[in-house]
C-alpha cells in the first residue's frame, strides 16, 4: 500500500453518536470494547463495511477522524482480505473529529463522507 490515510472512518449508530457530542468521547462499540480496539474504515473500505457489518440498520452516523490527533493509538492491521484497516487503541475524542454527520449514500449506493463546512 502506498502512503496510508491521514483521515479514517468510523460509523456509529445515533445513540453512539450522541454519547460521543455529550461526553466528547467514545470508548467503543460492543465490538470494539470485545476486540481491544476502536474499528475504523478508509474511505476506500467504508461501504463495504457499511454493508457487511451494518445491513439493514437505519439512523447510522459516520465520522471522519484525524488519525494524525490519536498518533501512536493509531496502528494499521490486516484484516478483511488482507487489507489494512486503522484500528485506535484508545478512546476515541471529539478532538479528533474533522466532521460527523447522518450516513447517507449516493446514487451508485457507495457511502457519502462527512464534509467539515
Amino acid at each position: 500500500m502506498s502512503e496510508l490515510p491521514q483521515v479514517a472512518f468510523k460509523v456509529l449508530t445515533a445513540a453512539q453518536m450522541e454519547l460521543l457530542e455529550h461526553d466528547g468521547v467514545f470508548a467503543g462499540a460492543p465490538i470494539d470494547l470485545a476486540d481491544g480496539y476502536i474499528h475504523l474504515s478508509t474511505a476506500d473500505q467504508v461501504t463495504e463495511t457499511v454493508d457487511k457489518h451494518f445491513a439493514g440498520q437505519t439512523d447510522l452516523h459516520i465520522a471522519a477522524v484525524d488519525l494524525a490527533v490519536l498518533g501512536d493509538a493509531v496502528k494499521w492491521e490486516p484484516s478483511r482480505g488482507g487489507q489494512l484497516f486503522p484500528h485506535i487503541y484508545a478512546a476515541l475524542s471529539l478532538n479528533a473529529v474533522l466532521a460527523y454527520g447522518p450516513l447517507e449514500r449516493d446514487a451508485d449506493g457507495a457511502v457519502r463522507l462527512p464534509v467539515a463546512g
